[in-house]
């Protein structure tokens, strides 16, 4: 049975219903307000012109063209030095000379040798012309021709041995005088007046003269990742330390086949030649080049951000971003590299595939399926992070009971 309402229920409906009605209207305005808070925002960027250049870095050192070590083929005391550091010399010219005493004597003796070994021959000649003459007229026996026929021969040979040993006596004579073998620049010198050089397994290293400075290169290591595209006939530039500020140019003229390996890592020399006509460049300046692979003039080009871009499906899954390049691809030709971006239109975002050109590392060429102007996808976020449950202020972990984490473990 229906009881009627007291004086006191008709009070408290008369203040709950304003708050349920205050409340209902606060929770609908929240959610007004926060109804796009978990739409992906986008980050975009516009297609615009820019210059492209597509370059290969790498490191070297700078070194002349024709580089000669100038040694001692025999041992001695260094008697004189005509060339120092920065000498310039011609080819023939005296650059040092060593003690020729020990030389001048070992030819003397080996002159004396051969003038006794002459005087030999001689004698065994007369020997063996007499012997013949008695031995027709039947006066000596055959046996003693055929000893003084062998004498001969013997004393011939001995003669022949001197004469060689006197050539290479005055062969190591000349060889005290040290000459440069190339015009060029005195860029080492590595011994002193009155300093002892032994030539025995090796050749001691007096002089290093480097070839006409004029013309250098530099012996670039390229790696494996890049020496692709490095080809003879590339236009090159690069900077050292000693003219941070200026920029140097040079062209590809080797790239050599045989690798390097340093730590696993396998990189190619390629050599530069450079102009150096003010001779300000020096050997042994580290160079850090970069060879121009491709270079555009005011293409079209998009971020390379908008090519990793990948936004979530209907399912929950991350769509990668589309495309593959063709074996033998070419930028701008016959199995082009396609991609596929995502074009900000009416505030969504839709697939375009492009074709691609080349790129600097920041921008890639678009060649086709994107205009000048166009918005594309270059990042996604979200308006605000997920909210944190509140903490159970009476302890045990957040609302609800469960453990911090909002899982439950199972079992009592």
């Amino acid at each position: 049975m229906h009881q009627p309402l007291t004086p006191k229920s008709d009070t408290i409906w008369k203040w709950l219903l304003p708050l349920l009605l205050l409340a209902g209207a606060g929770g609908g305005a929240w959610w007004w307000f926060h109804r796009g808070d978990d739409q992906p925002q986008y980050q975009t960027a516009v297609a615009k012109r820019v210059d492209i250049v597509n370059a290969v870095t790498a490191t070297g050192q700078l070194s002349a063209v024709v580089n000669v070590q100038v040694g001692s083929q025999i041992s001695g005391n260094i008697k004189t030095l005509r060339a120092d550091f920065n000498t310039p010399v011609k080819a023939g010219q005296i650059v040092a000379e060593l003690d020729p005493a020990t030389f001048e004597a070992v030819v003397g003796q080996a002159k004396g040798e051969l003038a006794n070994a002459q005087a030999n021959l001689e004698l065994t000649q007369l020997n063996a012309k007499r012997l013949h003459e008695l031995t027709a007229n039947k006066i000596a026996p055959l046996s003693d021709l055929d000893k003084a026929n062998a004498d001969l021969h013997q004393a011939e040979a001995s003669v022949q041995i001197r004469t060689a040993s006197l050539q290479k006596a005055q062969i190591d004579l000349s060889r005290c005088t040290i000459y440069a073998p190339v015009d060029g620049i005195v860029v080492s010198r590595n011994v002193d007046v009155g300093q002892t050089v032994a030539a025995s397994m090796t050749a001691p290293i007096l002089f290093t003269i480097a070839g006409d400075l004029s013309e250098m290169h530099i012996e670039a290591n390229v790696s494996e990742a890049d020496i692709g595209g490095v080809r003879e006939g590339l236009e090159a530039s690069f900077t050292v330390d000693a003219f941070p500020d200026r920029v140097f140019r040079g062209k590809v003229v080797q790239v050599r086949y045989a690798p390097i390996t340093v730590d696993n890592v396998v990189t190619y020399v390629t050599v530069i030649e450079v102009k150096n006509e003010k001779m300000e460049l020096r050997p042994g300046m580290t160079a850090n080049v970069s060879i121009v692979l491709a270079e555009r003039k005011g293409v079209v080009a998009i971020p390379n951000a908008a090519l990793r871009v990948r936004l979530p499906s209907a399912g929950g899954e991350t769509r990668k971003p589309g495309g593959e390049r063709k074996p033998g691809a070419k930028p701008g030709g016959d199995g082009e590299r396609k991609r596929s971006v995502q074009r900000l239109k009416g505030g969504a975002p839709e697939p375009v595939e492009v074709a691609l050109g080349i790129t600097d590392g920041a921008f890639t060429e678009i060649i086709s399926g994107i205009e000048e102007g166009d918005a594309v996808v270059t990042g996604i976020t979200t308006a605000r992070p997920a909210a944190t449950p509140a903490a159970n202020p009476f302890g045990g972990g957040p609302p609800g009971g469960g453990p911090p984490g909002g899982s439950r473990r199972g079992g009592p």
